[in-house]
């Protein structure tokens, strides 16, 4: 047996922590807030003959980005497994940081035609390779750096790190609409939650600078060098999909189920209400702050909880709250759209989505070896999220023209709450294990 299943981890400093959380926080909410405003970028960079067709364009802009996210992961995560987790999550923050800056300071199409919308896809290609490698390196970083029993609660701090960056890309929103007038957003106001996303770019990579190598990494790295036979990262993609395909198999159905909640809730209803609702973006935002603290706060308990219980029940749970809860409460809300009915439906799904996020980002990392984990987890994850997620919110409009009912979107997350049941049925149960080396 070697030594990384048998020695005890160090205790990791809490600034460790906190530095590996906030650069996650970081760098998550440069990717959402594009999709926060989505609204608002169609009329700027994609004008066309309607609202609906340019609306679609935007959200096409948005999902392309995730296109990149499959390259981008496998690459960044085979570094992470030959370079160390510190030295991806350095280049991925970089990478952001450029990709923000293109679009802060991107003319529009009114002052530079098509160009405009060709500078936006071009960064949201480049935000997908660096966020393609983010979630895989974050997580692996954490659970590598957690005491025995505690993986799950250390684990959840990733999807922390998401519903934070998701929190502040709302804020933003929500100061932005309701503090300026519809002209001066049209004008320059859309742009300051992403000169604040470029503002504090240097500061997410200065913090990733202090962070030390997990000891799981270090001991992984010196046993594959002492044992020739040992699966090596330079192996590359062909030997992890011959050697790990049933954990890619199993991820890829949890992360199904996970994104499409994530990305139709979390990100898209602030537009649905807008477009569908008729529920003034302002007021619309103002009900996602306070879904989304609801859904930072309980992620860590539902983590702990999965230390105790085991990953799979949290998560069939959850996978059973995306199947039920999504169609009564949009049909009540829109039977009487407004703030206090859209408020009660956002809470109540960002807690239910609360309950999966505490136990997947360790389920899914509990999969694979440490030599292995970067990389298949920046498969599984990205492949799942580009296919399911990164086109929900283009998915749920055309589901929305084409069977002419505003309910749609509840079909969409009800279909990904079945593939993520399935999916937890056959994960690997390994919360009362050793990490695998």
């Amino acid at each position: 047996m070697s030594s990384s299943l048998t020695s005890t981890p160090r205790t990791p400093r809490t600034r460790q922590i906190v530095a590996a959380v906030i650069g996650n926080a970081l760098e998550w909410y440069d990717f959402v807030v594009y999709g926060f405003l989505t609204v608002i970028i169609s009329r700027l960079f994609f004008p066309s003959d309607t609202e609906y067709a340019s609306l679609l364009l935007a959200m096409a802009t948005f999902g392309v980005g995730f296109f990149m996210r499959p390259v981008g992961g496998v690459l960044i995560g085979i570094y992470a497994d030959r370079r160390g987790r510190k030295a991806a999550l350095q280049l991925i923050i970089l990478l952001m940081t450029i990709s923000i800056a293109m679009i802060a300071f991107a003319p529009t199409h009114a002052a530079i035609g098509a160009a405009a919308p060709a500078l936006i896809v071009l960064a949201r290609l480049l935000q997908g390779a660096a966020t393609g490698g983010e979630f895989a390196s974050a997580t692996a970083f954490l659970i590598e750096s957690a005491p025995p029993g505690r993986r799950g609660f250390y684990g959840s701090l990733q999807m922390v790190g998401q519903a934070l960056a998701a929190l502040g890309g709302a804020t933003a929103g929500m100061l932005v609409t309701q503090g300026l007038t519809p002209e001066q957003v049209d004008s320059w106001g859309w742009r300051l939650p992403f000169i604040v996303g470029l503002l504090i770019g240097p500061v997410g990579l200065w913090m990733r600078r202090h962070l030390e190598e997990t000891e799981a990494f270090v001991e992984a790295a010196r046993s594959a060098r002492d044992d020739p036979a040992a699966p090596s990262a330079t192996a590359g993609l062909l030997s992890l999909l011959r050697t790990q395909a049933r954990a890619v198999l199993v991820s890829f159905g949890l992360v199904v189920s996970s994104t499409i909640m994530f990305y139709v809730v979390l990100i898209y209803m602030p537009t649905f209400a807008k477009t569908q609702l008729q529920i003034p973006l302002g007021a619309a935002f103002s009900a996602q702050v306070a879904g989304l603290l609801c859904l930072t706060l309980l992620i860590p308990l539902f983590g702990m909880l999965s230390d105790r219980i085991g990953r799979r029940p949290v998560l069939m749970s959850a996978a059973f709250l995306y199947l039920v809860l999504p169609y009564p409460l949009l049909g009540w809300v829109i039977a009487e759209p407004g703030l206090p009915r859209l408020l009660v439906m956002q809470m109540t799904l960002c807690s239910a989505i609360a309950v999966g996020f505490g136990a997947i980002s360790t389920a899914l990392a509990e999969q694979f070896p440490v030599r292995q984990r970067s990389t298949g987890l920046a498969l599984a994850y990205n492949l799942a999220v580009m296919l399911f997620g990164g086109f929900a919110q283009l998915i749920v409009t055309w589901l929305i023209a084409v069977t002419g009912t505003p309910l749609a979107p509840s079909y969409y997350v009800m279909f990904g709450a079945i593939v993520g049941l399935v999916a937890a049925l056959f994960i690997a149960e390994r919360h009362r294990q050793p990490d695998l080396d």
